[in-house]
């Protein structure tokens, strides 16, 4: 009889079970299989290449350039101007107005907006599957109504001969109205001819579209916090305010954090809404897209301007965007 350990030294076929090894990694297609992910990515990173990527670098070109009439149809090609569309406009101050404009309307309206989007997301948590369906069906009403159209219902809520704001105003006891503003009668009050009382309007109407997605994002966070940590500290006679800061923001960090970023970026460039609301003729209530959108547009059109403005605009958010999730970074770690 043949020795079996004999036939395994010389090579032959083992009778019992020996270690196996790792098979290599499928393939599909022909790649490997770490590869894959990477090709996954290439139709996103295209779309997002050709629709972000090409027209900000051709953006930042162009703010570098003298584009005019003359270059946009053809007839002479773009000079190169250095920093001079920069440093046109860093002397105006229209530019400055604009930028503090910029800055205390995202200043007001991104914390205003997130503060009344999660208490209404909270509340949607606590309501009944049903009346929360038809509370969520309610506000993203709101939320899709497009920014031209918000601008629209804003200007003639607010308008100065029938807008509802006035009219609703006049039925408060003069008494009343007297002691809260000062003033009784609020016929033909101009709500939007003054920078101030744009901006107002302005924040009302940002804020009115943009709490119904802060609000559901709220909600779909809270669904997957456990019930039994709000269990355990209501045993414990916590209260609402402070199981919302022991309990629901530490676990809804990054929730907020995404929504922070979002809105920061969303008002910081809000156009549209303000156009409508206040066109172009009021410079005093300028903030940096209408003035980039001015400088490039009006008569005569200056493109290099207003590419220089919107990358100055660009450049602030991404800095603010990189120190806040930089400061949300060191929060976690400490």
């Amino acid at each position: 009889m043949t020795n079996t350990s004999t036939l395994s030294r010389g090579g032959g076929r083992s009778s019992g079970p020996g270690p196996r090894r790792p098979s290599p990694p499928r393939k599909a297609s022909g790649l490997p299989a770490w590869s894959i992910p990477y090709v996954l990515l290439v139709p996103g990173l295209l779309v997002i290449g050709a629709l972000l990527l090409y027209p900000l670098i051709q953006m930042a070109i162009i703010a570098f350039q003298k584009v005019g009439l003359v270059q946009i149809s053809g007839k002479k090609p773009a000079t190169w101007v250095g920093l001079d569309n920069f440093t046109a406009f860093v002397d105006n101050d229209i530019f400055w107005s604009s930028l503090r404009n910029t800055v205390v309307f995202a200043v007001i309206a991104v914390p205003l907006t997130l503060v009344l989007g999660t208490a209404v997301g909270v509340l949607l948590h606590r309501l009944g599957k049903k009346m929360s369906l038809f509370v969520i069906i309610g506000i993203m009403f709101a939320w899709a109504v497009p920014p031209v159209a918000q601008g629209v219902i804003w200007r003639w809520l607010f308008d100065a001969e029938a807008g509802i704001v006035n009219w609703a105003l006049n039925l408060l006891p003069d008494w009343l109205s007297t002691a809260l503003f000062g003033r009784a009668d609020w016929t033909g009050e101009p709500w939007l001819n003054d920078a101030w009382s744009i901006y107002m309007v302005l924040v009302i109407c940002v804020v009115w579209a943009g709490f119904p997605f802060v609000a559901v994002s709220v909600l779909a966070g809270l669904k997957g916090v456990p019930a039994e940590l709000y269990e355990a500290a209501r045993v414990d006679g916590a209260a609402p305010w402070r199981t919302f800061w022991k309990i629901t923001f530490p676990l809804l960090k990054p929730v907020f954090a995404v929504l922070t970023v979002l809105s920061i970026i969303w008002d910081f460039k809000v156009f549209s809404q303000l156009y409508v609301l206040a066109g172009t003729s009021n410079r005093e209530a300028y903030n940096l897209s209408m003035y980039a959108v001015t400088e490039a547009f009006k008569a005569p059109p200056k493109m290099g301007s207003g590419a220089a403005i919107a990358l100055v605009l660009t450049v602030i958010l991404l800095i603010v965007t990189a120190a806040y999730i930089r400061q949300m970074f060191k929060q976690e770690d400490t």
